[in-house]
């Protein structure tokens, strides 16, 4: 049976029926999906519609990749800052601020008029969904205790986690092809508004632990400063190379910053990371785990998106529509075996749907120039939808499991950036392996339109390959971090509720 390193204060427990959000717990579930759905499908939505605005608001290629680097700098470096502020300040006033502040930022963003106007709108976003991101999860964590039950909610929730980026996909090309580019910022607000009624009206409010510690300002400082160098290195090496100055000193910097974060957490008496949520084996399997699924799901979003629309010449709306057996077979995975994760623990469910993910990687890379959907690209999104859907949701539970409720929001944001900062790597490493890939395919080959076709193909299987690689590496690594067995509620621990 898998045990976790708890750190539960010596307090006073509450039974169930007293927590007045147990009998709405599902609804409350339906919200909290909603939000994080916002967050997720927001990476690749936009990346849908950068083309048209580039084109709308007349900025360069340089400039169009702060687009997205500018929403990835404030989301992954303020995450752990808002995880703590969810403790701090209260989980439902975080939640509902994220939302009101995602859905103006997207509003504002919708109706940019240059490029200055709409890289601060997706800052805006980032800023507020590092505060929405942890607030959910950490909703989320105290609100189902039962194991069963507690799979099933994060089965869900892991569905979306992991589906929502093809969700933004098929959003992103019926709305860029069927009103405008700026609806894929617009298309926020609406449902922002429903997840801030809904929160409004099922969050109750809850008295703030007054023996909770202040925010650790030097831990704070270092975890941004590191985290937003970290980062932008990872960017930069997408856009100017490893070698480039920029790139090095900014990983190096980001990495020594985030060293020295690890140094003073050790030693304050209140750390903005607790480090024992991270170093107990289990929750830092299950960080690994988003992490390399992070990574991996890069390869097959922005790849294979690259290969059916440049290559097969599918449409925005059919580039969409091609991922929904991804989504499909994730959810299938992810609530279908809840109840079997709930029993066995999520070590053989990470380590076999890491697997399947590696083997779904594979077959995307058999990929040719005559390939057809039904027969080559089929198979790979189910085979990898099953082993996402049956990795992620089991290691989105074990990642907060035995948290002490005032950690639960730090815990949750630890989540998100392990998931952030894995996006981020296989942007940089990826994008910089296709390109080394074509290259060397064209290399000592004449440049005809032939050849260029066959350099970019050869770009996209050599992606697919690494990204099956580290899938597999993945199953072995997080497979080994894990400990086997359920992982057990404190029968004596009744739910602590949102605050």
């Amino acid at each position: 049976m898998a045990t976790i390193t708890e750190d539960r204060a010596d307090k006073p427990r509450l039974d169930q029926h007293d927590n007045p959000h147990h009998a709405h717990r599902w609804l409350i579930l339906g919200i909290i999906a909603l939000a994080q759905l916002i967050v997720v499908l927001d990476a690749t939505i936009v990346n849908i519609a950068l083309p048209t605005a580039q084109e709308s608001l007349g900025f360069s290629n340089d400039n169009r990749q702060w687009i997205v680097t500018g929403y990835a700098l404030a989301f992954g470096s303020l995450l752990l800052v808002g995880g703590r502020l969810s403790d701090l300040i209260g989980r439902r006033p975080m939640f509902i601020t994220g939302l009101v502040g995602f859905a103006a930022a997207s509003a504002v963003g919708g109706a940019a008029q240059n490029f200055e106007m709409l890289v601060s709108a997706r800052a805006a976003q980032g800023v507020f969904g590092a505060l929405l991101a942890p607030a959910a999860l950490s909703l989320l964590t105290v609100t189902f205790t039962d194991a069963s039950e507690r799979a099933k909610a994060f089965a869900i929730f892991g569905a979306i986690a992991g589906g929502g980026g093809a969700i933004g996909l098929i959003l992103g090309g019926v709305l860029t092809e069927y009103l405008s580019w700026r609806w894929c910022l617009y298309v926020n607000v609406p449902l922002a508004a429903l997840a801030v009624v809904g929160g409004a009206i099922l969050l109750k409010k809850q008295a703030r632990d007054e023996d909770v510690a202040g925010i650790d300002i030097p831990g704070s400082v270092l975890s941004v400063a590191g985290l937003v160098s970290l980062v932008y290195g990872l960017a930069s090496a997408e856009s100017e190379g490893w070698s480039s100055p920029t790139t090095l000193i900014c990983i190096i910097a980001g990495l020594a910053l985030l060293g020295l974060f690890a140094v003073v957490e050790s030693r304050v008496s209140d750390p903005l990371l607790p480090l024992h949520i991270v170093w107990d084996r289990t929750r830092g399997g299950a960080f690994l785990t988003v992490a390399v699924v992070g990574i991996g799901l890069f390869a097959v979003f922005l790849f294979l998106t690259y290969y059916v629309s440049l290559t097969l010449g599918y449409s925005p709306v059919k580039t969409g529509f091609a991922f929904v057996p991804l989504i499909l077979a994730l959810i299938v995975a992810a609530s279908g075996f809840a109840g079997v994760v709930a029993r066995i623990g999520p070590r053989i469910p990470v380590f076999a749907g890491l697997l399947l993910a590696a083997a779904g990687l594979a077959l995307f890379a058999q990929l040719d120039l005559n390939s057809t959907y039904a027969a080559n690209i089929l198979p790979g999104l189910l085979v990898t939808g099953l082993g996402v859907g049956l990795s992620v949701a089991p290691a989105f539970n074990a990642s907060t499991s035995g948290v002490d409720p005032e950690h639960a929001g730090v815990a949750s944001a630890s989540v998100n950036t392990f998931q952030q900062i894995g996006g981020s790597i296989g942007t940089a490493v990826l994008s910089a392996f296709a390109a080394t890939a074509a290259t060397s395919y064209l290399d000592g080959r004449a440049p005809t339109a032939a050849n260029q076709a066959l350099a970019t193909m050869h770009s996209y299987t050599t992606v697919f390959w690494w990204g099956a690689g580290i899938f597999a590496v993945g199953a072995l690594v997080c497979g080994g971090l894990l400990r086997s067995g359920p992982i057990t509620v404190d029968p004596d621990a009744a739910p602590v509720v949102g605050h």
